[in-house]
């Protein structure tokens, strides 16, 4: 039942947000994503109201408007910590609003460039190649996941930072509890995020007395001017960012190219071995369609009464969450959205698995990097790559703000 409640959203009974959460509130996102946002896109204003643990929001499902959101300075993330399912993200670049955000990200911003990435793209050739290698010589059998996806992940993002290699193990454990959204493991994430918070305040004073290679020493040299909360915080938002999402796709990417047949090959992975040129392209659209983001994106707070392109009205105070899910599915923006295909021309309308504005992933050239290199290796050494067990029977991350296969067992000869 479909029945209008104003311009502001349209009322499709009472809708529980994240809008994959079983019946005790623990978030199950599957692999495609829900009908539902198609269903509310399709609204005369493509808004809905939804009810989450913190509260009653609007959830905003188209392009247009999901962009226009990410980039209007209207729509405060400062200001909507309260509602976020992840805790502790006061002082970082994922809970801040200009100037300060944009200070903070001047600080570390050159190491994410394009360029900065392409200078890498030689060592993290060499990292994924040791790592793959590692993987094929224990045999025909593996666990993507455990044994290729995860520790190139974190092994980029810890040389970029320059973590020590006797504590990464530490870090990775920590941070897979920081991101934790159910309520059972929140406090485990508040005591994780603490522990972290002490041994990087101990670390970032040692780089001060003595400069390492890494991001981490630069953020000692540079950051006398602000808060030691915020220096702290820094880098945690920038590890947990910068390896699980990027584990994730990979996991998920393969997941698709190894089940899902393309043109007229039996599947995406086959097309790719005979077309390695549209690697980039594939893992464009791969982002675009398969999103790591568990519960769309992080919360808004209306700060002034806004009017939506698509004609939604939002008032001040009101909460906003931008679905990129639902957005990058719009066929607005994209013709047969619906349809995987490596070679689509966006026109300047790209997909927002990224963000969009202030808010950007600062990180999106190294995580897209590390991913088309990842795929790029296993398409050179394991053209005969397949799942050892029924797609469907893949188990996901669930209870967690970035999603992702827990395990990805496959085999090769």
């Amino acid at each position: 039942m479909v029945s209008v409640t104003s311009d502001r959203s349209w009322n499709i009974g009472e809708i529980r947000h994240p809008l994959n959460q079983d019946a005790q509130g623990v978030n199950r996102p599957p692999l495609d994503i829900n009908p539902l946002y198609h269903h509310i896109r399709e609204t005369p204003t493509g808004v809905a109201t939804v009810q989450r643990a913190s509260g009653p929001a609007f959830l905003i499902t188209r392009w247009e408007d999901v962009r226009f959101v990410l980039q209007d300075p209207r729509f405060s993330r400062e200001h909507a910590l309260d509602a976020d399912d992840v805790p502790g993200l006061a002082g970082t670049l994922l809970g801040m609003d200009p100037p300060e955000h944009t200070e903070l990200r001047r600080l570390v911003s050159p190491a994410f460039t394009a360029r900065a990435v392409a200078q890498r793209r030689p060592e993290l050739v060499r990292q994924g190649d040791r790592f793959l290698k590692e993987m094929i010589d224990q045999g025909d059998y593996a666990d993507l996941m455990k044994r290729f996806a995860l520790p190139f992940a974190l092994n980029t993002i810890c040389d970029l930072l320059g973590l020590p290699e006797e504590d990464r193990e530490a870090f990775y454990k920590w941070s897979m509890s920081f991101l934790a959204t159910s309520d059972a493991t929140r406090e485990e994430a508040r005591a994780s995020g603490a522990v972290m918070a002490e041994y990087l305040g101990t670390l970032i004073e040692q780089r001060r007395q003595r400069p390492a290679d890494g991001l981490l020493s630069h953020i000692a040299a540079h950051a006398q001017n602000f808060p030691p909360e915020q220096v702290i915080m820094l880098p945690i938002a920038l590890f947990i960012g910068g390896w699980e999402t990027t584990a994730g796709n990979i996991g998920t990417f393969v997941q698709v190219l190894l089940s899902r047949p393309y043109l007229e090959y039996e599947s995406g992975f086959k097309y790719l071995v005979r077309h390695p040129e549209m690697l980039d392209g594939a893992v464009t659209e791969l982002e675009r369609m398969f999103s790591n983001a568990a519960a769309d994106g992080m919360p808004r707070r209306v700060m002034d009464d806004v009017r939506l392109p698509g004609g939604g009205l939002l008032k001040a105070g009101d909460v906003v969450i931008p679905s990129m899910d639902a957005a990058n599915h719009d066929a607005r923006a994209f013709d047969a959205p619906q349809r995987l295909d490596f070679a689509r021309a966006t026109e300047g309308r790209g997909h927002l698995s990224f963000g969009h504005g202030t808010h950007y992933c600062i990180g999106r050239h190294l995580g897209h990097e590390a991913v088309v290199i990842a795929i790029g290796l296993l398409v050179q050494y394991l053209p005969e790559l397949r799942l050892a067990v029924a797609a469907e029977s893949i188990p996901r991350k669930f209870g967690h703000a970035v999603t992702g296969p827990i395990e990805l067992p496959v085999t090769w000869r």
